[in-house]
């Protein structure tokens, strides 16, 4: 009698054996909780930062119409286009420009990026400002506001900024004022408007990963990128006439 041949599937010589698939779990319920709670140790430290930067900020933050009357509005870069303000930084600027008008700042400090002589943030924020009403001379420019760290310093130890009203999106306005308050500044922060596209959400997430080195500027206080000698530029621009 004929039997059919029956074919066999390949063994799979691939595939670890079950030991090995689970060794890296613990094997005693002792060992499972300690790695539950070093997962959640590790969370709690994740998340530190974030809560300092609420914490220092949370009653800090002002609308243009409650802001405290300023002498100096510190408004951060957020990029150019084409040479000209991208549109998250029309929105500072606006803003600035209106804090101005109402009398509740005297003085407008531009900070941004200029370590390329074809890419000038403050240059581009000045002209912008001046076509918006506010008097070129009720403007100074800090010219190596690399990050938020160096701004915040630099308008403290070079442009001797006390107090200062701070303007970003709402997403970095909270990590400014405590790294501004850290640095020395008694500040308040304005959150603006902006358009809720994929930047944003995306800046917001940056935000998460931005905090652990904003609390290590905090702590240990860097020198920022570039510091130079003291400018009496803000002290100038408030003896100007309005």
């Amino acid at each position: 009698m004929h039997l059919p041949s029956v074919t066999r599937a390949p063994y799979r010589t691939d595939r670890k054996p079950r030991s090995l698939r689970r060794a890296w779990l613990p094997r005693t319920r002792a060992g499972r909780r300690r790695t539950a709670q070093a997962v959640m140790m590790l969370c709690v430290l994740a998340l530190l930062p974030a809560t300092w930067i609420f914490t220092v900020s949370d009653d800090r933050l002002r609308t243009v119409e409650s802001v405290p009357r300023t002498d100096v509005a510190v408004v951060f870069g957020a990029g150019l286009r084409g040479g000209e303000p991208g549109s998250y930084l029309v929105h500072r600027l606006d803003t600035a420009a209106d804090l101005y008008r109402q009398g509740r700042v005297q003085v407008i400090l531009v900070t941004g990026d200029n370590s390329r002589h074809d890419y000038d943030e403050p240059h581009a924020m000045s002209m912008y400002l001046t076509k918006r009403g506010v008097p070129h001379a009720r403007i100074v420019s800090d010219f190596a506001g690399f990050d938020t760290w160096d701004s915040c310093v630099r308008a403290k130890k070079i442009f001797g900024v006390d107090r200062a009203v701070l303007i970003s999106q709402g997403f970095h306005i909270r990590r400014a004022v405590a790294l501004c308050e850290a640095a020395g500044v008694d500040s308040y922060g304005v959150g603006v408007p902006g358009v809720r596209n994929a930047t944003w959400y995306y800046s917001g997430v940056r935000e998460i990963m931005a905090a652990g080195k904003a609390s290590l500027d905090a702590a240990f206080q860097p020198d920022p990128t570039f510091l130079g000698p003291k400018e009496p530029a803000v002290r100038r621009a408030l003896t100007v006439e309005r």
